[in-house]
């Protein structure tokens, strides 16, 4: 008898977020469309990967990275609409300058640094790789031309959240996420030509490393709030991505297979983009939940958390159909190979199932443990669950496809 007045609880917490259902459920439709860019991206550049081998490995880190550091600046700017704390411009010193300056501080390291890990990632997984001058151009011009964009983004959404109420962490999110997947994959596409010419790519390298010293710089130098959110994100920038590296590392060790039905290529990115995007949705707004004293900090999960993850449950469900579908329509319509409808959708289904309970349990858990610390939930919580996701969403994948027939070999 006691379930029934938490059953009841729940249900009116869900009918009370109908609003916000919707708001997210439009933002994953639009990041869906957004991230299948990626897709196309990937599945059409099989002669650029054989081209510069290792690039693939250091593909997923450098766009888990986008949605590391971005994805927690808009959860940090959620929270601060939600606490009174926003304003609509940026002016010096306050919250979304700080974030600002954050983003490009943490994108030319963070870029720097991913260079120099996929480098010794793809060595002691035994991969060829171009040399690191070459992957260091690449991440760095790639990820700055991705980063300018997402930030204008970001900053966009945020303002139009905090003027119409829209909840920014349901929105930020997937919407950051699919266009980091759709502008970062293109931008190292472009960058990839650079080190064609050897002068041209001394020239760039150079550049890149003085401009990630500089960051260095600016970054111990700046404001002591700005401080605190780049020293509590070194950690998670410095870890993290080693699970997008081994996410590339996977990819590429199954690169071989992956060409010969180049339509799983284009799903892969959606289908990580969007499991990173549900599990930052719930993140972020437990996050917000937790420091506003909405939830406690509880081993067990209470009322509105629940509500969290059946949302994130629902929707997740039907954008992998989606995704699935989708896939197989862009496939059909490009003329790529393809294991047939049943295996993209319902292996995509079925690889959606294996993420979710991943999903709702480090959305969960990482919040609470974060906040437990002391931590900022905000700065841990996007990057550590959709970095987990990239890694679980193509292990999913590739999991998903073996087991509906398709050969995947290492």
């Amino acid at each position: 008898m006691a379930l029934r007045p938490r059953a009841r609880r729940i249900w009116a917490t869900l009918r009370a977020e109908r609003r916000t259902l919707l708001q997210g459920s439009v933002a994953l439709v639009l990041s869906t469309a957004a991230s299948f860019v990626a897709g196309l991206t990937l599945g059409s550049i099989t002669g650029t990967l054989d081209r510069l081998p290792g690039l693939l490995v250091l593909i997923p880190a450098s766009v888990g990275m986008r949605g590391t550091i971005f994805g927690a600046i808009g959860a940090r700017l959620g929270t601060g609409i939600h606490a009174g704390l926003f304003e609509a411009n940026l002016k010096r010193g306050g919250l979304l300058a700080r974030n600002v300056e954050v983003g490009v501080v943490s994108t030319l390291l963070s870029s720097f640094y991913l260079a120099g890990v996929a480098k010794v990632v793809a060595a002691a997984f035994g991969e060829r790789t171009i040399s690191f001058w070459d992957l260091l151009t690449i991440s760095v011009v790639g990820g700055v031309i991705a980063s300018a964009v997402i930030l204008l983004v970001t900053i966009r959404i945020s303002v139009l959240s905090y003027r119409k109420g829209w909840d920014l962490d349901a929105v930020s999110t997937p919407m950051v996420t699919a266009i980091g997947d759709m502008v970062t994959l293109p931008a190292l596409f472009a960058a990839s030509f650079i080190p064609s010419g050897d002068l041209a790519n001394a020239v760039v390298a150079g550049a890149c490393t003085v401009l990630a010293l500089a960051a260095l710089v600016r970054g111990a130098t700046a404001s002591p709030d700005t401080r605190r959110v780049l020293l509590e994100m070194v950690g998670v920038i410095a870890l993290v991505p080693l699970l997008d590296i081994f996410a590339g590392a996977l990819l590429e060790a199954r690169r071989p297979s992956l060409e010969a039905a180049p339509a799983i290529l284009i799903m892969i990115p959606p289908f990580v983009s969007q499991a990173g995007a549900l599990g930052g949705i719930l993140s972020s707004r437990l996050s917000s939940k937790l420091q506003l004293g909405v939830i406690t900090p509880r081993g067990r999960p209470e009322p509105p958390a629940v509500v969290d993850a059946g949302l994130v449950v629902l929707s997740g469900f039907a954008v992998f159909a989606l995704i699935g579908a989708t896939a197989l329509g862009l496939a059909n319509l490009t003329g790529l190979a393809h294991p047939g409808a049943r295996t993209m959708i319902g292996g995509t289904l079925f690889a959606g199932a294996l993420v979710l309970p991943i999903t709702l349990v480090a959305g969960y858990y990482v919040a609470v443990v974060t906040s437990r610390f002391g931590l900022d939930p905000d700065n841990h919580g996007v990057p550590i669950i959709t970095s987990l996701l990239d890694l679980a969403g193509v292990g999913a994948v590739l999991f998903a496809m073996s087991v509906s027939g398709v050969t995947i070999h290492g």
